[in-house]
């Protein structure tokens, strides 16, 4: 095999973006043959952008019709597991777009679906870990450099949505469609990158506030406390509300702090360990003296075409994936704690009770309000 031969599910938005990326010659092993939509509109795109291409109007349908050696999944949330399970059940090859689906008892059978065909490639489409700022985050902290993390703390606002957005499909932004809102759809990047980064909270406590800036039923504020295993703290703020917004990660270890934003990533470096500080200075005030680090990166920042370019190399030679499909339930536990915790308003600790946020969702979804499909795709080119 010298290409591989893809199937992609979904070709509304993030669909349609991939095959772009694929035709513009981005992914030079990935090989388009076949697509799926329900909507006979983006089947229509297809028969106009990729001649030759087998079209079908359900994922489960090129599944069983064996034309590919493997998926892309873009679909609504709550089939992406249904999908990949199908496929690897028929042999194939999964790529799944984020999240890993709506709740973690459903991606925990899509696991145990991608554990018993070892010689499959499982990946899930967690691209922010391909941003040079954030590798070169993971290797500050990973080798040490900002010493025990003692606190961190995300403001993501940018994720700014109109009424506009939320009416484009009758599946978003509702508990049915979607099963979520800001932290299902717009931030399981940044909850990937939250895990990746410090590891999984033990516990948190959430605060969401549901169709506080539009008109839906799912939630558009958040705000949530975290504990680590070490006693470190956050706190991770979001809305698709604020215009402007901000995005501003910072970390604080013994040795000082990484700053992400707007300006790039900056170190602000203790030049002495503030533990050893605290208990050794003989002044009362005085902090540790500092110095602040622009830091630089390889610049490299290549998105979805290096998913699926690792994702074609894993298939074809065994080479490293972004990310392995497992590890989505990471993220989406986060997610679903923070649901819960606000849901009950109380604090609740990882790995939280899966069952009972399963009865919740369901509970939600009996009175999820129907919405008329609007025949509306979105080109995502520049939102992330």
């Amino acid at each position: 095999m010298s290409k591989v031969k893809l199937g992609v599910i979904g070709i509304g938005g993030m669909g349609s973006g991939h095959v772009n990326n694929i035709l513009s010659g981005k992914c030079p092993e990935i090989e388009v043959v076949a697509v799926a939509d329900r909507r006979a509109s983006r089947r229509e795109w297809a028969e106009k952008t990729l001649p030759g291409v087998q079209i079908f109007s359900e994922g489960k349908d090129l599944i069983a019709a064996k034309v590919c050696d493997a998926v892309l999944i873009a679909t609504p949330h709550y089939q992406h597991p249904v999908l990949a399970r199908d496929a690897m059940q028929h042999g194939l090859h999964v790529m799944c777009e984020k999240p890993a689906g709506v709740y973690t008892l459903q991606v925990r059978e899509m696991i145990e679906e991608a554990d018993k065909h070892p010689e499959l490639t499982f990946g899930m489409m967690f691209n922010q870990r391909t941003n040079c700022v954030y590798r070169k985050m993971k290797e500050m902290i990973d080798g040490g450099e900002i010493g025990e993390m003692k606190r961190m703390s995300w403001l993501i606002t940018d994720w700014y949505r109109t009424q506009f957005y939320y009416d484009s499909g009758a599946w978003r932004a509702t508990w049915a469609g979607e099963g979520g809102g800001v932290l299902l759809n717009q931030c399981p990047h940044q909850l990937d990158l939250l895990q990746w980064l410090c590891g999984l909270p033990v516990k948190v406590h959430a605060k969401l506030h549901e169709g506080k800036w539009h008109n839906i039923e799912v939630e558009d504020d958040v705000t949530a406390y975290l504990e680590f295993e070490n006693g470190a703290t956050g706190v991770f703020v979001t809305t698709t509300g604020d215009a402007p917004g901000t995005n501003r990660l910072e970390i604080t270890g013994t040795k000082g702090k990484l700053v992400c934003d707007y300006n790039g990533l900056t170190f602000i470096r203790n030049l002495t360990d503030e533990r050893e500080w605290c208990f050794t200075c003989q002044e009362g005030f005085k902090a540790p003296p500092t110095e602040y680090v622009k830091v630089e990166t390889d610049g490299r920042n290549e998105q979805h075409p290096e998913v699926l370019n690792k994702f074609a190399a894993n298939i074809l030679r065994g080479e490293a994936l972004v990310a392995d499909g497992r590890e989505g339930i990471r993220g989406l536990m986060l997610s679903n704690a923070m649901h819960l915790s606000a849901w009950e308003n109380r604090e609740v600790s990882l790995p939280i009770d899966e069952q009972r946020f399963y009865e919740l969702l369901m509970e939600k979804c009996k009175t999820s309000r129907h919405k008329e499909e609007k025949d509306v795709t979105m080109s995502t080119e520049g939102t992330y």
